[in-house]
């Protein structure tokens, strides 16, 4: 399944790592901010690689890319985050051409989500793709795959009811809260981090605890305002943060930071502190469950609190996976159609180039020979054999490198 713009020798592969074998410890060691993405699309390039997408987020890191072995392609993750190839090996998958092109489909639909039917990923594949694409490591195959998926991400939430009810990381942190916090409404909560999570638990927050007493730290305080303008709640400096710690009967730590900015060396507590992480990589070092009173739950516990919105988005998948194969049955069609075309061409040329030099010998050997009637019989014919070969290769059944190579040693041509 090579593309036809890059050489027979590459594969299409999707590499990396997720929720499904990787803790959130390992998950955080192959973690990739946004320099780190330029940077590994860098050297990508400085390495030949002609196309290649890179995603990063609390629940995976994966490339999705043409490569003649997909090493290249775990090196890159590697090299640009705290990872090793050997805790790769343990905890990675690699896809290869239809199987990493499904990947994607599932991936980008919400399927292969730690929590079924979230979509919050295909937003960071459409971000990763215009990221390639302005660093011209984007081709046409990549393109119209992502924009497939994207379509299929749309048609499924507005056609299923996967995504239906209230279930997210976020939310469940909320809903922890409130099943093991006493009087919530009249504790003080701390929201360390306005990033995506970090303003959904803030909404959800006030939403569901109808407490005045939610205070926003983050390290840019303009963007901490912002949200507590919209929510009417307190803001504090970044410096403040060890104080206001102190205070806080519940924390809640969402910051994108790539080491622990919570320790227990920053903790003086008199009373007990609930401490949800929701970062990846873990922000709050667990150290601090040495100190007493202090619960620290991170977001992988909080993925796995399933309830029956879940259970109904479960019977939902059969239709989202219907819609899936319906478009990826397009875009392989597209696919094929792409890879067989050049060669019908080149064959279609060879033929017209056959036809030109026996017109011109019939005309100069046969007298009153009807050149316009040769012609257009000469064109029927070569459409027709064109074209059976063109049907020949868009059988499912047929192995088409093996009927391309033929092709064009029978005919000895050459594809462009």
């Amino acid at each position: 399944m090579e593309n036809n713009n890059v050489p027979k020798h590459l594969y299409f592969y999707s590499v990396g790592l997720s929720y499904k074998k990787a803790d959130a410890e390992v998950r955080g060691q192959f973690s990739l901010d946004a320099v780190a993405k330029t940077r590994l699309l860098e050297q990508a390039k400085n390495d030949g690689i002609e196309s290649l997408l890179v995603t990063s987020t609390c629940n995976r890191t994966e490339i999705y890319g043409f490569a003649e072995h997909p090493f290249q392609l775990i090196k890159l993750i590697c090299d640009n985050s705290n990872g090793s190839v050997d805790a790769f090996q343990k905890v990675g998958f690699v896809y290869k051409n239809q199987e990493a092109i499904n990947h994607m489909f599932r991936v980008g639909t919400g399927l292969d989500s730690q929590i079924l039917g979230d979509f919050e990923i295909i937003s960071q594949i459409k971000t990763s793709f215009i990221h390639s694409k302005s660093m011209n490591l984007a081709n046409a195959f990549m393109e119209r795959l992502v924009n497939a998926v994207i379509q299929a991400s749309k048609r499924i939430k507005t056609e299923t009811e996967i995504s239906s009810g209230a279930t997210s990381v976020s939310f469940a942190s909320v809903q922890y809260i409130l099943k093991n916090v006493e009087d919530i409404s009249n504790k003080n909560i701390l929201l360390f981090g306005t990033g995506k999570i970090g303003r959904n638990t803030c909404e959800n927050l006030v939403k569901h605890t109808k407490n005045e007493h939610i205070t926003l730290i983050n390290r840019t305080k303009d963007k901490a305002e912002k949200l507590a303008g919209k929510l009417n709640l307190i803001v504090k400096d970044y410096s403040e943060l060890h104080l206001e710690l102190q205070k806080a009967d519940v924390v809640v730590v969402a910051t994108g930071a790539q080491n622990p900015t919570v320790d227990k060396a920053i903790l003086n507590l008199k009373k007990p502190l609930l401490i949800l992480d929701l970062s990846i990589p873990k922000n709050v070092n667990e150290n601090v469950e040495e100190l007493e009173g202090v619960t620290l739950i991170h977001m992988d516990y909080l993925s796995q609190l399933t309830d029956e919105t879940l259970e109904n988005r479960k019977l939902h998948i059969p239709a989202a996976e219907a819609i899936i194969e319906e478009i990826k049955e397009e875009f392989v069609t597209w696919m094929k159609g792409r890879k067989f075309a050049p060669t019908i061409n080149a064959l279609k040329d060879k033929l017209n180039a056959i036809k030109a030099s026996e017109l011109d010998f019939q005309s100069k050997k046969i007298a009153d020979f009807n050149e316009e009637q040769a012609e257009i019989i000469s064109n029927r014919i070569i459409q027709k054999i064109t074209t059976h070969f063109a049907n020949h290769l868009k059988d499912d059944d047929t192995m088409v490198d093996e009927s391309i190579e033929w092709i064009e040693k029978v005919f000895k041509i050459k594809a462009s």
